[in-house]
This record gives C-alpha cells, sequence and structure tokens, in this order.
C-alpha cells in the first residue's frame, strides 16, 4: 500500500532539556506540538534524572553539541517557529543567542527558565546576565513566571499592578512583547498573565483549575504559543490558544508517582 505524504506541515523546534520523568522540557514541547498538529523537531541542550518529587541530577552538554542540533535541523527541515527552554548555563545561552541572531528564525518564543515558579534558582548570575543581554532582546514573545519577571524588571510582584508594570520594563530589554505569568503569584491572581505588546496592555484570566499536579505548565504554555505562531497564528491569538490548551491540560492532569504530577498533554485521547 503506498504511503500518503503530508506536503506541507508546520515545523517547531524546541531548544531545551530533557525531563526524564516526561512531564516538562522536550517531552512536554514535543507533545504538545503534536497535539497542536505540528511536527516538532528538538535540540536537547541537558539531560536531567528528575521524576514527580524532584530533580536529581543535571548533565550540560557541550555547547557545541547544541548548536550541531539546531543546524541540522533548520539546515533540512525548517523551522516556522522556535521556542527555547532550560539553557542552563553561560556557555549554552550565549552560543544559541549567538545562532539564533545568526540565522534569523522566526516566531521566537523565550521562556527564559532562571527560577522557578516556587521560587528557586536555576542558574547563576552570569548566566542570568548573558541570558537578559543575548537572547531576551531576540524573543519575539517572552514568558517569565513571577520571580523571573522581578529579576528582569527589577520590581517585586505582589499585585496586578506590579505584573503590568514589570511587562512595560521588561519590554524595554528588546523583545516583541511580554507574558508575565500569574501562576506563581498570590492565590487571587493565579491564572492571572499580563500582556504588553509595546501597545497593547492586557491582563488575561483563565479559570482556575485546582489541582497539585501542575508540572510542566510553563514549558506546555510556551511550546504552545509557538505551535500555533508556527500554524501563523498572531501573537496575540497565540497566546489565548496557549492558555486554553494548557488550562484544559490542567483540567485533565495526570495523578502520577509520588509527587506533583504532570498536565495532561494528550487529553481528548484519555478515557
Amino acid at each position: 500500500m503506498p504511503s500518503t505524504v503530508i506536503a506541507s506541515i508546520p515545523v517547531a523546534l524546541t531548544i531545551a532539556g530533557s525531563d526524564s520523568g516526561g512531564g516538562a522540557g522536550i517531552q512536554a514541547d514535543l507533545r504538545t506540538f503534536s497535539f497542536h498538529q505540528v511536527h516538532g523537531t528538538s535540540a536537547l541542550t541537558c539531560i536531567t534524572a528528575q521524576n514527580t518529587q524532584g530533580v536529581l541530577r543535571v548533565d550540560a552538554l557541550p555547547p557545541e553539541a547544541v548548536v550541531a542540533q539546531v543546524s541540522a535541523v533548520v539546515e533540512d527541515i525548517g523551522v516556522q517557529a522556535v521556542k527555547t527552554g532550560m539553557l542552563l548555563n553561560q556557555g549554552i545561552i550565549a552560543a544559541v543567542a549567538a545562532q539564533l541572531k545568526q540565522l534569523a528564525l522566526p516566531n521566537l518564543v523565550v521562556d527564559p527558565v532562571m527560577v522557578s515558579r516556587a521560587g528557586a534558582k536555576l542558574m547563576d548570575d552570569q548566566a542570568i546576565a548573558t541570558l537578559r543581554g543575548a537572547l531576551v532582546p531576540l524573543a519575539d514573545v517572552l514568558t517569565p513566571n513571577r520571580y523571573e519577571a522581578q529579576i528582569l524588571s527589577g520590581t517585586s510582584l505582589q499585585t496586578l499592578e506590579d505584573m503590568k508594570t514589570a511587562a512595560q520594563q521588561i519590554y524595554q530589554l528588546g523583545p516583541k512583547a511580554v507574558l508575565v505569568k500569574g501562576g506563581g503569584m498570590p492565590e487571587k491572581l493565579r491564572g492571572i498573565d499580563v500582556w504588553f505588546d509595546g501597545e497593547r496592555l492586557e491582563v488575561l484570566g483563565t479559570v482556575t483549575v485546582d489541582t497539585q499536579d501542575t508540572h510542566g505548565t510553563g514549558c506546555t504554555l510556551s511550546a504552545a504559543i509557538a505551535a500555533n505562531l508556527a500554524m501563523g497564528r498572531s501573537a496575540s491569538v497565540a497566546v489565548r490558544q496557549a492558555k486554553d490548551y494548557v488550562t484544559q491540560a490542567l483540567q485533565h492532569s495526570l495523578r502520577i508517582g509520588q509527587g506533583q504530577g504532570p498536565v495532561g498533554h494528550f487529553f481528548p485521547l484519555i478515557k
């Protein structure tokens, strides 16, 4: 029986770390791309040994290996959108930023994975400075959480007005649009994000989902934005579509493992 060839399908690239527990990182990104009927490609930056209870070990790949993966994908397949996740250290960040600038790849979504939603720092100050100066200005959409927004803006985030101020200040660093995420904010602001693209300052809300199984929400959101951009949607529409997807995935989160389970990326298939 002859194979069926699909003439054209959007392609997205994730540059991020591997999560052995399957809830975040490239595993979450690739599932999110597939849900949106976008072909997912990847460049691994690091390998983690982790599960629902935490991260046990992290091993970084050489920057040259990361760059080689990106080149292999772009030179042969091409991409319509890119997202970056955990880049881990200064060397990888600098190499990826230089390559993305040289290639001028479209629709870059930067999830500045510097601090966890609980406030734990994930990289050193030199790496943060490189990310801020070299990668953030390249972003079409930047998606910092509460603590990352505090670092990038120099503003303490306690209120909705603080989130609005931070979004506008971070925009001055060079990204085309900023989405300050409220997942780590006090309870009444959870599910509330602030969008600023230089013209529109908008508060984007969604229903709050009461679940402990929220692992991978940040990765999933940025991947969903990238997938929607790859499909040709505008940045503001892509963000709204991505938020709706994450909300539904949270409503079908997976109670697996003994700790914090992941969101249900493939919820339509769950019986």
